[in-house]
């Protein structure tokens, strides 16, 4: 629903400009948790609160050039040139921790909003530390787009809090980063679970994947049907999560990949994010790093299009060739690649290259 502009008492979000009321707990446009005050002022740095700003109109109207044309944007969100309505923030967004990892979050063609989020961090360093967070909203649940990504930040904020030592060991040091992740996807679910109203009838869910690299020790886990994936550059690509769902239930009767993945129940899935979850411990695989590669974490909005482990390397790696092995400019390609496809789900790529 869009915000009333009535009157000095609604404030903008601070992460993304969009209007919002003192009532609202959520920017409808991008998701950010609000921890809004009652008095407007200047936001202020290095402080734990995000305070209020006084709406101009300027403010509320500015929402950028119009991504069709480059276009005016004018009051009413169509472009004065072309007439395409604007898009939202979280419709579509990109981040780039470092010049080695980077992700997009896209709306894709089908559906009316982004229930897809992410999280990622990095260090400067290529392929000293990495953090990738995807969660998929889950499209049936209230709610969805906003708990997914608080779901997903929750997660890296915990993920980010240091570097996992151990013992010294590297089974030490991989079970630190296990517990680590899973106290991450125990972040993530309160935080759907804060994003959910106590008496909603249908409750906020999302699914959750997480891939933390440190020193060459990769982690990854999930819950639900988003992904993770290592692609070297020589060897063989692996797939480094089982989906929860009926589809993976099936491939493991010995029903083939194909036919469990095109069947009307593809994308049921068995464990997810929320308050009526049966479980959120996620599964994890742990993997020494040794060589080159790319590091791919997706929702299923790609991997729909590309799903065993080798051929979506090879479009990784092709699509990679063209764009200079930039991830920012891969992980962008990749969305536009799955949109080429039909666009039929929210698509989100998250990629390292180490």
């Amino acid at each position: 629903m869009d915000v009333a502009m009535t009157s000095t008492t609604e404030t903008v979000c601070p992460s993304c400009g969009g209007p919002v009321s003192e009532a609202d707990r959520f920017c409808e446009a991008c998701g950010a948790e609000l921890h809004l005050g009652t008095s407007p002022s200047t936001p202020a740095l290095d402080t734990d609160t995000e305070p209020t700003v006084e709406l101009t109109a300027a403010v509320v109207n500015a929402v950028g050039p119009c991504h069709s044309c480059g276009g005016t944007v004018g009051p009413d969100g169509y472009c004065e040139t072309c007439g395409t309505k604007a898009a939202k923030p979280r419709d579509h967004f990109e981040e780039q921790p470092a010049a080695w990892v980077a992700g997009v979050c896209d709306r894709g063609i089908r559906h009316s909003r982004n229930e897809d989020a992410m999280a990622i961090a990095a260090d400067e360093t290529p392929g000293s530390r990495a953090l990738l967070v995807v969660c998929d909203g889950v499209s049936s649940s209230m709610d969805s787009d906003v708990a997914s990504l608080a779901a997903a930040r929750a997660a890296r904020e915990v993920l980010q809090a240091g570097h996992a030592q151990g013992l010294g060991t590297d089974s030490s040091r991989s079970s630190a980063i296990v517990a680590r992740l899973k106290a991450a996807a125990d972040a993530a679910s309160d935080a759907v679970i804060d994003s959910t109203s106590p008496d909603s009838p249908n409750p906020a869910s999302c699914t959750f994947v997480a891939a933390v690299l440190e020193d060459g020790l990769l982690v990854a886990g999930n819950i639900g049907d988003s992904r993770a994936y290592w692609f070297p550059d020589a060897g063989e690509a692996v797939g480094l999560t089982t989906d929860d769902s009926w589809a993976a239930e099936l491939i493991a009767t010995g029903v083939s990949r194909a036919e469990a993945e095109s069947g009307p129940h593809a994308h049921a899935i068995t464990r997810w994010l929320g308050k009526d979850a049966p479980d959120h411990t996620p599964r994890t695989t742990t993997l020494q790093v040794s060589g080159p590669g790319w590091l791919l974490v997706c929702s299923d909005g790609l991997w729909n299009y590309c799903s065993e482990a080798a051929p979506l390397a090879d479009l990784v790696r092709q699509t990679a060739a063209g764009t200079g092995g930039e991830p920012r400019a891969t992980a962008s390609a990749l969305v536009d690649w799955a949109n080429a496809q039909g666009g039929q789900d929210n698509i989100t790529v998250a990629l390292a290259r180490i």
